[in-house]
């Protein structure tokens, strides 16, 4: 395998922790950044006001993402980084708001600040972006040279988040292990890169599963607890060194590829990415001809209300859209391919409805 391999390790500065909020104006001060644009979604935005630090020292230009994160969107950031001369980029909110700010960032090459208010995927900690279409559909993922400038995790506004995010972020991450481990093992020498996302990867499963039931009754019983901050900082700091040290042998194969053709079904959309991810974590393990590990994680979606088939997502397929999804998920550019064996449209299309025969059996 011939796989890129380039270090893009962490952020620059980052910190979870109670009150990491409240020392924003310090990072701002010690950087020299006085304009900021902040940009948020409507709930992030409300979530986070009772913790943001007062800002009035700065000036600062407030604007909503829009609800997706596409090309079009970044074009009016941009325009508008460059009209009100801003220095920095302020991300408040979830992936989405964080990826359009990398976006943005490296295309003014101006540096980026993420407060995340959900733990629903490590867009907070990587720099890549995940790029859609107007529509919804997912188009690209972008990597960029710059690492983010500084992540600050106030654990507390998290723990108020919606905890269908989190375990959307939990799906997501445990797909670190599943995708991660399918390439990495056809190594025969393992670079010291890539053993470190291995670990990490194997980090995020031994945690999640260790970990996870009782991350949901700390966000149930709004207790902020040592378990419900290791689930978050797998789900963002883990889950982000994964393809950071790892690169294309670390950052996504299968269950990610089920999850990008899945995204061409306008039913599609309103279910979380990590659920998405989380049902192709199945249907990868049916393509590597793995039962017995998919009726080991049944107890555990089960206990995370993690979706095992389509059905459970709201999502009957038709013969077409079946042969839609998996032609999809098999373009030439898709992770899929990663795998050890050769993955075809018909493959894909038997191991979707035969996981859907076993889950219903």
């Amino acid at each position: 395998m011939t796989n890129s391999l380039i270090v893009r390790g962490a952020p620059q500065e980052y910190v979870c922790q109670e009150g990491a909020w409240t020392t924003l104006p310090e990072h701002l001060t010690a950087r020299k950044l006085k304009r900021i644009l902040m940009i948020h979604g409507s709930r992030s935005l409300e979530a986070a006001t009772p913790y943001l630090p007062d800002l009035t020292a700065f000036h600062v230009t407030k604007v909503h993402y829009g609800g997706e994160c596409c090309d079009e969107k970044v074009a009016e950031l941009c325009t508008l980084m460059l009209d009100q001369h801003c220095d920095a980029i302020l991300a408040v909110g979830g992936g989405k708001i964080a990826d359009l700010a990398k976006q943005t960032g490296h295309l003014v090459q101006k540096p980026v600040i993420i407060l995340p208010t959900l733990a629903a995927t490590c867009a907070a900690y990587t720099p890549l972006s995940v790029m859609y279409n107007q529509d919804g559909s997912m188009d690209r993922y972008d990597i960029f040279p710059e690492a983010i400038a500084l992540t600050l995790i106030e654990p507390r506004v998290i723990l108020e988040s919606p905890i269908a995010y989190m375990i959307a972020g939990i799906g997501d991450t445990l797909a670190k292990w599943y995708e991660g481990d399918a390439i990495i093992r056809q190594l025969d020498t393992v670079p010291i890169e890539v053993q470190v996302a291995h670990f990490a990867a194997k980090k995020c499963q031994e945690n999640l599963l260790a970990f996870g039931t009782q991350a949901i009754e700390a966000m149930q019983t709004q207790t902020l607890t040592p378990e419900f901050i290791a689930v978050v900082e797998t789900n963002i700091l883990l889950a982000g060194m994964v393809g950071g040290f790892g690169d294309e042998y670390g950052r996504t194969a299968a269950a990610h590829s089920i999850h990008d053709a899945l995204t061409i079904l306008p039913q599609s959309h309103h279910q979380l990415h990590g659920n998405k991810v989380a049902y192709g974590i199945l249907v990868q393990l049916m393509l590597e001809q793995n039962p017995t590990e998919i009726l080991n994680l049944v107890p555990f979606y089960h206990e995370m209300h993690l979706p095992t088939t389509l059905q459970e997502m709201d999502m009957i397929l038709t013969k077409e859209e079946y042969q839609a999804v998996a032609k999809r998920a098999t373009i030439k550019e898709e992770s899929i391919h990663l795998l050890a064996e050769e993955m075809t449209a018909e493959k894909v299309t038997v191991a979707m409805q035969s996981l859907e025969n076993m889950m219903q059996n």
